[in-house]
């Protein structure tokens, strides 16, 4: 267990929304306010500090716009958070399995 380092998890990706989103993201590239909240079973409230926390490490793009008369925020995954949702699942996994 000499490869054993917690230090490896990125705790901005680490929390069970935060996660969420990069996870859906990943497969997704880009998705809107309300299926993401729907999707990850958020309230407005908590979605969006998250998404702030996310977007403030540059790992998400956040969008807002009026289309006609509503309003639309998307989000997007970005190189950068591609690459540390990468990083996060290595690192998870080296946890687990440390030998592989």
């Amino acid at each position: 267990m000499d490869d054993f380092d917690i230090e490896r998890i990125d705790e901005v990706i680490h929390g069970r929304l935060r996660l969420g989103v990069m996870a859906f993201l990943s497969g997704a590239g880009t998705a809107d306010f309300n299926g993401l909240k729907a999707r990850l079973q958020a309230t407005d409230g908590n979605l969006s500090v998250h998404l702030r926390k996310l977007e403030d490490a540059g790992y998400v793009a956040i969008d807002k716009r009026f289309v006609g008369k509503k309003p639309l925020t998307e989000v997007t995954i970005t190189e950068a958070g591609r690459a540390a949702f990468i990083r996060y699942l290595d690192a998870m996994a080296s946890l687990v399995n440390p030998t592989a």
